[in-house]
């Protein structure tokens, strides 16, 4: 079975590359994306966090990757602030967009995840697959993630979820979950032909 893992990588000066790779039925790498947009960010009464400090940032938007389920565009996390490389994965044809995340709880219960996920479903009509990390990272608790994993179609419904730090019920913080749902390829396609998206390219730039 294939899968898609998040790893740090060595890179130059001490610093690590984020990056996301697809390991095919044979084992192999055969794709890999390394993080474009870095967090950097400072919020009031909330974390303050440097990525950019230990981590390089990536310079390449890949092709989308064929796989069973259709094609793949990879990003991760901080980059699904941006909507501009999921409209080019979607231009490239990509049919399913992931997000792997560890998006901060303050964030998190202001909205922005499923927000911004729906967002980048709806404007580039595709699957969005985002597993997020959920709960406390060290023992001092001074960063905790959000959680609420999410599967979203092209229509912007959210088909599947997991819980979160958020929840009353506290689902997910003391055990793993596993959320699956159907990619139905001819859904995208029908989506995207019955209400075509044509971008103004001689308005605005045109993306590539």
């Amino acid at each position: 079975m294939p899968i898609q893992v998040g790893i740090h990588e060595p890179a130059e000066g001490g610093k690590t590359k984020n990056t996301l790779i697809w390991i095919n039925e044979e084992g192999k790498i055969t794709n890999r994306y390394q993080k474009v947009h870095l967090f950097d960010v400072d919020i009031a009464g909330g974390p303050s966090l440097q990525e950019s400090k230990s981590v390089e940032r990536g310079n390449e938007l890949p092709q989308p990757y064929e796989t069973a389920l259709g094609k793949i565009g990879p990003q991760i996390c901080f980059d699904m602030r941006y909507p501009e490389p999921g409209l080019v994965y979607a231009k490239r044809g990509a049919h399913i967009i992931t997000y792997p995340a560890a998006f901060t709880t303050e964030t998190g219960k202001a909205g922005h995840w499923h927000i911004l996920l729906r967002a980048r479903a709806i404007e580039t009509q595709s699957y969005i697959i985002a597993s997020g990390q959920v709960g406390q990272h060290d023992d001092e608790g001074k960063r905790h993630s959000y959680g609420h994993s999410l599967i979203i179609d092209p229509w912007g419904k959210v088909v599947a979820e997991l819980g979160g730090e958020a929840d009353e019920q506290g689902r997910g913080l003391d055990e793993c979950e596993i959320c699956v749902a159907e990619i139905d390829i001819e859904y995208v396609e029908r989506i995207r032909k019955e209400i075509p998206l044509a971008r103004r390219g001689d308005v605005y730039p045109e993306l590539k």
